[in-house]
């Protein structure tokens, strides 16, 4: 059964990211490997020419969703893409990233139930991927999540239909984002407290390497 828009069995906190976090988004992109930019953006994109991306993202229009780790490293994120026109459309574009060091975590998946379940809560019918056919992993996770997958040569697309919104869908969603949230504030404070830690440990460093210098 698909799974895409509801609960997954293995909660990952991840948070809708605002205008706030696009430098973050911009190092997370610029940081993926040669191959993975070219199966992400379908070309092989230069540093330029992500940087261009990440400043022209609509946190207005669109949904970015993202997971950090402890180091506050944007380690995966996603782009849930509406209509560029402003005119009402039936249907969202969903595009992935995920850092190399991450990988085999799920997390690609994880965050296409997140943005499927977030389309359907915004009233979106259909959700789709275009993707390189040697994308193998992106259509996989789309076909997993029951989208039909159609292949016309090196390109794809996948297109998943989506069920209306319930009250069930909506709590998960709100539930899921609060959780998120409460999870990133913890990590930006023990972030902030082990740098403090580390800046007093370098201060009494130096002064105990000054004090030795001083006796010679």
């Amino acid at each position: 059964m698909p799974t895409a828009g509801g609960a997954s069995p293995l909660m990952v906190p991840i948070r809708s990211l605002g205008a706030n976090h696009r430098a973050r988004i911009a190092r997370h992109l610029l940081a993926l490997e040669p191959h993975d930019r070219y199966l992400r953006f379908g070309f092989s994109a230069n540093d330029a020419q992500i940087q261009r991306y990440a400043d022209s993202l609509d946190f207005e229009r669109d949904e970015i969703f993202g997971i950090y780790n402890r180091r506050l490293d944007l380690i995966a994120m996603a782009h849930l893409a509406f209509s560029a026109d402003g005119k009402p459309s039936d249907c969202a574009e969903f595009g992935v990233s995920v850092l190399k060091s991450a990988r085999g975590r799920g997390y690609g998946g994880r965050l296409f139930d997140r943005a499927a379940m977030h389309a359907r809560n915004a009233g979106i019918g259909r959700m789709f991927i275009h993707a390189l056919s040697e994308n193998t992993t992106m259509l996989r996770i789309a076909s997993k999540a029951g989208a039909t997958v159609e292949r016309d040569g090196s390109e794809s697309e996948a297109h998943l239909l989506l069920l209306p919104a319930t009250f069930d869908s909506r709590l998960t969603e709100l539930l899921a984002e609060q959780l998120a949230l409460t999870d990133y504030r913890i990590k930006v404070q023990v972030k902030q407290f082990r740098d403090a830690l580390g800046g007093m440990m370098a201060h009494r460093s130096a002064v105990s390497d000054a004090q030795r210098s001083s006796r010679k």
